[in-house]
């Protein structure tokens, strides 16, 4: 049995494939490298450097490598940035979804596990999110990932594809050192590339409706991410009859603020970061229940604030030795 991970040599799609192969699963990774690193892919796992909006070359390398799912984690990730370039946006993550399903349908590729985000939910009006809360996104990267799960249900209902979406936020650690967040817009690679290169890190924005000011949400550990996806690629594989879509959340939320104080202690670097402007996009709080994932995909939390950031740090001082 062979997966395809789609953006397998970004951050948490390398994860996936190693978490896949660490299962003895078999995986052919797909990346256009336009933010993943060929490197990240390990050595004699199949690499193909393509475009997921490129359905032709996605259909041959399905049946070559004998395809029988897909983890589809390759996409255009920002929220705050998807407000400036919302056609980029769709086109990447609308757009190459399309293309994927009719890869898949032209492959006969019967099962998808689809990376999703919270940012579908925009800002909600609980606490807790679960699997029902409303879904209202506020960014054109949230609207995106919600068509993405209207695309696989209704392809489902028409063809039987198998499925299932997996909603989380901050996705942050490593899982070893030679892996890393390389992202320009992500908190923990924004403020330990500013500590390594002597400059002072920045929260954005102090005013929101939360208890210090700062945007609350679930941090869950890269690692620990992406067993999920390969518990959820299992259970489809075994025909267990899973939800459209599952929350990969803490239960629990940190601010920026206390990832910060964090970030300090861990490094033993101790700075006072610069407050500036909200990013657009960002809402005040997303903190969501994991319990429908305990229950179905062995979800859970195995990593602390704490090993997060250490595991980040580590990771951020390896690509200078």
């Amino acid at each position: 049995m062979t997966w395809l991970v789609t953006g397998g040599a970004g951050y948490i799609g390398a994860h996936v494939v190693r978490a896949f192969t660490t299962a003895g699963i078999d995986v052919v990774v797909v990346d256009d490298l336009s933010s993943g690193l060929g490197g990240f892919v390990p050595q004699g796992v199949p690499f193909e450097q393509a475009s997921i909006l490129d359905t032709e070359r996605l259909t041959g390398i399905m049946r070559t490598h004998s395809v029988q799912g897909v983890v589809h984690v390759a996409g255009f990730k920002y929220a705050g940035v998807s407000v400036q370039r919302p056609l980029h946006t769709y086109t990447q993550n609308v757009t190459g979804t399309v293309s994927v399903l009719e890869a898949m349908a032209a492959a006969g590729v019967p099962a998808i596990v689809f990376s999703s985000s919270a940012a579908t939910y925009g800002t909600p009006e609980v606490d807790l999110v679960t699997e029902d809360t409303a879904t209202r996104p506020e960014s054109p990267y949230g609207e995106s990932k919600l068509i993405g799960e209207w695309l696989l249900a209704d392809q489902a209902r028409a063809t039987g594809l198998l499925h299932t979406s997996l909603r989380y936020f901050n996705v942050v650690g490593s899982g070893s050192p030679d892996l890393r967040d390389v992202s320009p817009h992500n908190l923990f690679p924004l403020v330990m590339d500013a500590l390594v290169e002597g400059r002072t890190p920045k929260i954005m924005g102090t005013d929101y409706d939360t208890p210090d000011g700062t945007c609350v949400r679930d941090y869950i550990h890269v690692a620990d991410l992406a067993d999920a996806h390969v518990n959820a690629a299992k259970a489809l594989a075994q025909g267990q009859n899973l939800l459209p879509v599952y929350n990969l959340g803490s239960g629990d939320g940190v601010s920026v603020r206390q990832i910060m104080d964090t970030i300090a202690a861990v490094t033993g670097i101790d700075f006072e970061p610069e407050l500036v402007d909200r990013r657009p996009g960002d809402p005040a709080r997303i903190v969501a229940s994991g319990e429908a994932a305990a229950r179905d995909l062995g979800w859970q939390m195995t990593h602390t604030l704490e090993q997060m950031v250490s595991s980040a740090w580590e990771a951020r001082q390896a690509a200078d030795a």
